[in-house]
């Protein structure tokens, strides 16, 4: 884990609504350049739509979200993609019916005219080389870990600056949550930051440098993961503690 660098993405104030319901309630967190920060939170809390807005996928109605200091919440998912955010969507979402490779290829499809596929792909096969072993196996025979590892290996394809991760843990066995994780910290210390939405509290401040608790679409607490870890709310809350 690292200290973190200058600020890569900055989200600063921001409310978003669904019709009527008003999800962000003047939200803003910063991560810099090197770390892992987790956004903590329970269902309703407004963790999803926080990364739909980082993506470009929800549109703030007041606030902003920069990256690398340019504005970014007016532009398309394609074109925030490009300026190097990658999503690890909840619930993996690999292509069923393409295989491994194929899955990967589309990974590389907003940078398909540049090169570095090859250096890309053996970075992926690196971290994952159950996935090189099965390149040529359609996507919808691997089990719900290998899925994942597919889905975080196409993310990196598009060789990000800022991994987001959508609850990578969600319908994993503990076993493979925990192996996921050590690729999580693997990937942060090749140079990747990372940005991680999870419910598994225990588990993403196990790696994290930083963390924001959400609750009812407000930050109610943010600090160093350890500070977190040790706070009697998060204790009582999230942690089984008294």
């Amino acid at each position: 884990m690292s200290a973190g660098g200058g600020v890569l993405l900055d989200f600063r104030d921001v409310h978003t609504y669904y019709g009527s319901l008003h999800v962000l309630k003047g939200v803003s967190y910063e991560i810099r350049e090197g770390e892992i920060v987790s956004l903590l939170g329970g269902n309703a809390s407004g963790k999803s739509t926080t990364m739909k807005t980082i993506l470009g996928l929800v549109r703030p109605t007041e606030g902003t979200v920069t990256f690398r200091g340019q504005p970014i919440h007016g532009l398309r998912t394609n074109e925030i993609v490009k300026r190097g955010i990658a999503p690890v969507p909840e619930g993996r979402r690999v292509f069923p019916r393409m295989t491994i490779l194929e899955n990967l290829e589309m990974g590389r499809y907003t940078r398909r005219s540049e090169p570095g596929w090859d250096a890309e792909l053996d970075r992926v096969f690196g971290l994952f080389p159950l996935l090189r072993e099965r390149r040529h196996q359609q996507a919808g025979t691997l089990s719900g870990g290998e899925q994942q590892m597919l889905a975080i290996g196409r993310a990196l394809m598009t060789r990000p600056a800022l991994l987001c991760m959508d609850e990578p843990s969600m319908g994993l066995a503990p076993r493979l949550v925990e192996d996921v994780f050590d690729i999580i910290r693997a990937i942060n210390e090749q140079g990747t930051t990372i940005f991680v939405i999870e419910q598994n509290v225990n588990m993403a401040l196990s790696i994290a440098d930083r963390g924001y608790v959400l609750q009812m679409g407000e930050v109610v607490l943010a600090g160093s993961a350890q500070e977190l870890v040790e706070n009697p709310l998060i204790q009582k809350a999230y942690l089984g503690g008294a």
